[in-house]
């Protein structure tokens, strides 16, 4: 499985802590601590060269000795303040407390008692001051499209399964027991992958077309360690599946659509299957990417995007000729 963005990025930002304290580690040494490949360590640090603060100047940029990188061991000369501990500013903490609002609700809705929440909402109350005041005037209402999300986090807090009402991407309403895993937010949309014992597979279920949550006595027969993580959708068997060969700037959309399977490309592309259940909205996805999708498939909708594609252009040239 590719990982993502946010991993990769918590592995550089830990990668500069971690060299900070142990100058002169052997690339070895540090792809063992981090369990990842040597190549992956080495295409780390070259990221990390060319990555600085505004102005992007040599002097500006993390350095490493380059004598030492040279015989594959890594000491960092310059890690531009990144070695050292965030330090908030009081109108960056109050930013944060007021977007941890949400989440407060959520916990109260569900009756969860989220230890780490509480410890972060302290702590960012201390460092916001006399400013922590304007985040206590924030009111957030848990709304009826997220209100299946207290019911899934109390499943999975109390390892029990969960019966669901669910209404699908073509409008059929199931009733349906599963294990819950994990919630996802794609940035627009709350998923919750689980168990479905309805078709004994992974799933994810979009949680605006949960009709009810039901928490049941029954514990949960799957858990998350022993499932592995999937981003296969919750769509039907009959639905299109789509394949589109992305390059490197475009790996985000793996992160934000639910996909059925991924492979990395040598050059850092991604190449994705994923079910669709509207062939335009995928239409509208490619041609909003554009250059960015190199390869689109089945042919029909390659066929399909090409056509509207065509129709766009023509339409700009009758603007054109008109004007």
């Amino acid at each position: 499985m590719a990982e993502t963005t946010g991993e990769r990025l918590t592995r550089l930002l830990a990668l500069i802590a971690y060299l900070g304290d142990n100058p002169g580690v052997p690339v070895a040494d540090v792809a063992a601590h981090f369990r990842v490949s040597p190549q992956q360590i080495v295409a780390d640090v070259n990221l990390l060269w060319v990555t600085g603060t505004p102005g992007y100047l040599p002097d500006d940029l993390i350095d490493f000795a380059a004598d030492e990188y040279d015989r594959q061991v890594l000491t960092l000369t310059n890690p531009r303040g990144m070695d050292r501990p965030l330090r908030l500013a009081a109108h960056e903490a109050l930013a944060l407390l007021v977007a941890l609002k949400p989440l407060e609700a959520l916990s109260a809705e569900g009756g969860i008692d989220d230890e780490v929440l509480r410890s972060t909402t302290a702590k960012l109350t201390a460092a916001a001051g006399e400013a922590a005041r304007a985040a206590e005037a924030v009111d957030v209402h848990v709304s009826d499209a997220t209100a299946a999300l207290a019911p899934a986090r109390r499943a999975m807090a109390e390892g029990r399964r969960l019966h669901l009402r669910y209404v699908s991407a073509a409008d059929v309403v199931t009733e349906r027991d599963v294990d819950p895993l994990e919630l996802v937010w794609d940035g627009s949309q709350w998923y919750l992958r689980a168990w479905c014992h309805r078709v004994d597979g992974l799933r994810h279920f979009r949680l605006d077309r949960v009709l009810a949550a039901e928490v049941l006595d029954t514990p949960a027969a799957h858990q998350p360690e022993s499932t592995g993580r999937t981003t296969e959708p919750e769509l039907d068997e009959d639905d299109l599946l789509a394949e589109l060969e992305l390059a490197p700037r475009a790996r985000w959309l793996a992160e934000r659509v639910p996909v059925v399977d991924q492979e990395d490309l040598p050059d850092g592309g991604l190449r994705v299957r994923l079910r669709v259940a509207d062939p335009a909205w995928l239409t509208n996805v490619v041609l909003g990417l554009g250059p960015e999708v190199r390869a689109v498939a089945p042919p029909e909708l390659a066929a399909a995007v090409a056509a509207r594609a065509a129709d766009a252009l023509a339409a700009y040239d009758a603007l054109s000729s008109a004007s």
